[in-house]
């Protein structure tokens, strides 16, 4: 491949998204490149407060319980009080516990802070996943997704280089910098992004939104309890958590595992840096590759090299074995984030989309929380090729439940009204060539002149064929001029 298409491959990547996605995707840049905490907390723990590792582990560990509880408290937030206070909300409190890190050195009231810290990072996640779905039209939400979790891991790498080469300037300050950051990602929300949470609207009597469920416009009736009835979501966040569990299982297991067949921990650094190097440089090109595929086959596919690539972990012994491990779940990772966030968009109804992105984010949470305990006492129990079986065995429970429940749910709908409709102008003959030669049978010369109308042939204009057309317009989806919504097009609103 030339660079010429190289070029014209990014350059199609990148086009074509409303302005204000890509002032979210600075803000979500620049949120990431100072997140120095969540990188150097253990160590700042350990080697600074001097702290044991297991009080270390467990105050991470309080970081992702404040996020199951920050996930929907953010999603109800998001679509009650908007997506736009909720993340300078959200981020000026992030910034905040981040500014106080650097001050507080009791044991435990570093334990609450970071606890307060996991509730508001995890709260603002989906107030930006509701906003991408309302300004972005919907055949683009997941190249949208895509281009956000990339800037998302590009500000990460650049946070691991700048914090281990400014690490001479001390922990604190570090944590200061991840204030500031944070601080101005709020600043760019408030003075560059438009409240795009769809204007309420009254219910229609007996009638339906998007899909079946609720009237978009009785938002207020959709409480957590009733998206988690929502039968095919359900199952795409149980789905989703089986996954999470998979992927979060390397960053605990893996070096445990390099560890115990003697390889130093200077090895472990570089392969898990392979996973970052790996999103950052194709991250855009698997985008180009998945576009327009089915979100079902994607998810399968992801989990599978989730699978595989965790699963093949109990067969490598060298540095390079495990790194080539790591290409392939990250592979499933770059596949799985965006088409997870898209099709979380395309179940939810308008006026949920924050509380649906909620309870998605709480899986990851969740995950968060339980998979480094579970992948600790298996790796001290019965070993680590155990794990990695159990890994492999999980990913392909996730596949084949992706395959067999969600591909009704997730299936391309067709548009609505595609059947050819025939329609004869009332009180106009069929008028067409007669045969040569042949006359209509009891008549002589036929003078055609059809009662009540113009020449023969003209079609009154109220009477046009439609054949081949959609209901909405030659070509145009269902949805958008009839009216209807559908749960695989959510209606964007505008973003301005």
């Amino acid at each position: 491949m030339s660079i010429d298409s190289l070029r014209r491959s990014a350059r199609a990547t990148v086009s074509g998204l409303p302005q204000g996605f890509w002032w979210l995707w600075l803000s979500t840049l620049v949120n990431r490149t100072g997140a120095f905490v969540l990188t150097f907390l253990s160590l700042y723990l350990t080697s600074e407060l001097g702290h044991s590792a297991w009080f270390a582990g467990l105050v991470v560990a309080l970081h992702g319980l404040g996020g199951v509880a920050g996930s929907p408290l953010g999603g109800v937030l998001t679509d009650r009080w908007g997506r736009r206070p909720t993340m300078i909300t959200m981020h000026l409190s992030a910034a905040a516990c981040a500014g106080a890190l650097a001050f507080v050195t009791s044991a435990w009231g570093v334990a609450l802070v970071v606890l307060l810290m996991g509730v508001a990072m995890q709260a603002v996640r989906p107030s930006i996943n509701a906003t991408i779905a309302d300004m972005v039209p919907a055949d683009e939400v997941r190249r949208a997704y895509a281009l956000n979790y990339w800037a998302l891991n590009l500000g990460f790498a650049v946070a691991s280089i700048a914090g281990g080469a400014a690490a001479f300037l001390g922990y604190r300050t570090l944590f200061l910098v991840d204030a500031v950051a944070t601080t101005l990602c709020a600043v760019i929300v408030f003075l560059r992004l438009p409240e795009t949470r769809p204007e309420r609207a009254e219910p229609k009597a007996g009638g339906a939104g998007q899909g079946g469920k609720a009237d978009p416009g009785a938002d207020a009736k959709v409480s957590m309890l009733d998206v988690l009835r929502d039968a095919p979501f359900r199952t795409l966040v149980l789905l989703n958590l089986l996954v999470c569990l998979v992927f979060t299982a390397p960053w605990i297991g893996l070096p445990l595992t390099m560890s115990a067949q003697g390889l130093p921990p200077s090895a472990y650094g570089m392969v898990i840096a392979v996973n970052g190097i790996v999103i950052v440089a194709f991250q855009l090109l698997v985008n180009r590759v998945t576009e327009r595929r089915s979100p079902v086959v994607l998810l399968t596919v992801s989990s599978l090299l989730f699978a595989v690539g965790t699963g093949a972990t109990a067969l490598a012994g060298s540095s390079f074995a495990f790194a080539a491990t790591v290409v392939v779940w990250t592979i499933g990772e770059m596949v799985h984030v965006p088409t997870n966030a898209a099709a979380t968009a395309r179940l939810a109804p308008e006026h949920a989309r924050g509380r649906y992105q909620g309870v998605m984010g709480m899986s990851w949470a969740v995950a968060g929380f339980v998979a480094p305990v579970l992948a600790g006492v298996i790796v001290d129990g019965p070993g680590p090729d155990v794990l990695w079986a159990g890994t492999f065995a999980v990913g392909l429970l996730a596949a084949v439940g992706y395959t067999l429940r969600l591909r009704r749910a997730l299936a391309e709908e067709e548009p609505v009204g595609t059947e050819p409709v025939e329609v004869e102008p009332v009180g106009i003959e069929p008028v067409g060539p007669e045969p040569m030669g042949v006359e209509p049978v009891g008549t002589g010369p036929v003078e055609v002149e059809p009662v009540g109308t113009g020449p023969v042939g003209a079609v009154p204009a109220d009477v046009a064929p439609v054949a081949g057309k959609t209901a909405g317009g030659v070509g145009s989806p269902a949805g958008k001029a009839t009216g209807v919504s559908s749960p695989a097009a959510p209606e964007p609103a505008s973003s301005s």
